[in-house]
């Protein structure tokens, strides 16, 4: 795109701040403004959440040179089971996809939040340092409403100013989000923490399927490991427990291979829903990442989703024309991989609060036949580490 613009991202988390380092060195003639509502002074490098990154999300973070590879632990296995077995049947049902049998060097990765963004927040501030005109960061700004006017966006950050194009990357948690046009509570909570796993292998990712819902073990290195384990929320089997408690109930849902947890972080709650726009684009204002979706985290997809987004767009500013084109494109050329997650992702998460007879057997059978197949496990593996092209 030759016509220079001037874009908006509101939201200096990952999404956002790839996106601008993307937008500016894919359109050099761009004036990019990146809002968020956190202090100037808050230092992110510490923030504990962790995030499962694909090889795809991995690879666009390489290209920007903003990729902390050393503080990253590499995902080069993934076992996926459940706990309830098939009848008649010894060896529980379970699917292993490997990094070697993909040809790749890793099928994703795991790190700390802050790990992440501080480099990429980084490497932003040097941006805007070298091209002080074109380029911005405006930390301790918050966005307080936008409004799509002929030709543009009108953003509110306490004065109001006009830009071509206003990019929402900024989402938070499910229990704190307005309701967007496809909304659905799953009625369950996801507890969250670290766990230490004696015996646990190295670089693997774990997900079990038990009677209530989800647990998964992400690798952080050594015998680290980040808990996700999902229960229903009106019968919470987790909350009154102490920890000795939680530690023996996981030991026992876990699959035997995955070790022993021997010790258990304080863990957080956190609801779980589906809120999705129909649209990622509205007139001039495009939403990425949970501001367009906030998915169950069963699949682990949705920052990876929130950086095809951002990719998205910017190769298409890049190669289209003029703006409100790209913009039909980028609608157009996501719906399937946008679609086909929120898709797959609610089934799962819904098939959990499901009590239908044969259920648990169904999906032991599908996972038994998955590790059977193994173009269509390969495929699965490519649509994981890629999404949908």
């Amino acid at each position: 795109m030759s016509a220079d613009l001037h874009i908006a991202v509101v939201g200096a988390g990952p999404c956002g701040l790839a996106l601008a380092l993307l937008a500016a060195r894919e359109l050099p003639r761009a004036r990019i403004t990146v809002f968020d509502a956190r202090p100037p002074e808050r230092d992110v490098s510490g923030d504990p959440r962790t995030l499962a990154l694909s090889l795809g999300s991995v690879q666009l973070l390489q290209r920007l040179k903003a990729w902390p590879a050393s503080a990253a632990q590499p995902i080069l296995h993934v076992h996926v089971s459940q706990a309830q077995p098939l009848p008649f049947v010894r060896q529980q049902p379970q699917v292993m996809i490997d990094a070697v049998d993909e040809g790749v060097p890793l099928l994703g990765a795991v790190l700390r939040y802050g790990r992440l963004v501080a480099p990429l927040q980084q490497a932003w501030q040097a941006a805007c340092e070298a091209e002080p005109q074109r380029l911005v960061l405006r930390l301790g700004t918050p966005v307080r409403s936008l409004k799509n006017v002929p030709g543009g966006v009108e953003l509110d950050a306490d004065i109001a100013e006009a830009f071509d194009l206003a990019v929402v990357a900024e989402g938070g948690v499910f229990a704190d989000q307005a309701r967007k046009a496809l909304s659905h509570d799953y009625a369950q909570t996801a507890w969250v923490g670290q766990a230490t796993v004696r015996g646990l292998p190295a670089g693997t990712a774990y997900e079990r399927f038990t009677a209530h819902g989800p647990v998964a073990l992400l690798p952080l290195g050594g015998e680290e490991a980040a808990l996700v384990w999902c229960v229903p929320s009106a019968d919470d089997p987790v909350r009154e427990l102490s920890d000795t408690q939680r530690i023996a109930v996981l030991n026992h849902l876990i699959h035997p291979e995955t070790g022993r947890i021997e010790t258990l972080s304080p863990l957080k709650d956190f609801a779980l829903g589906l809120n999705a726009e129909r649209s990622l684009v509205d007139g001039r204002t495009v939403r990425i990442g949970n501001a367009a979706q906030t998915l169950h985290p069963v699949a682990g997809q949705g920052l990876n989703l929130g950086l095809r987004d951002a990719f998205e767009l910017v190769d298409r500013l890049r190669r289209e024309a003029n703006v409100d084109t790209a913009l039909r494109r980028v609608e157009w050329h996501r719906a399937p991989d946008r679609w086909g997650t929120i898709a797959v992702t609610d089934f799962l998460a819904r098939s959990f609060t499901w009590e239908l007879p044969g259920l648990s057997a169904a999906r032991a059978l599908g996972l038994a036949a998955l590790q059977r197949l193994s173009p269509a496990k390969s495929l699965l593996a490519r649509q994981m580490m890629f999404g949908r092209r």
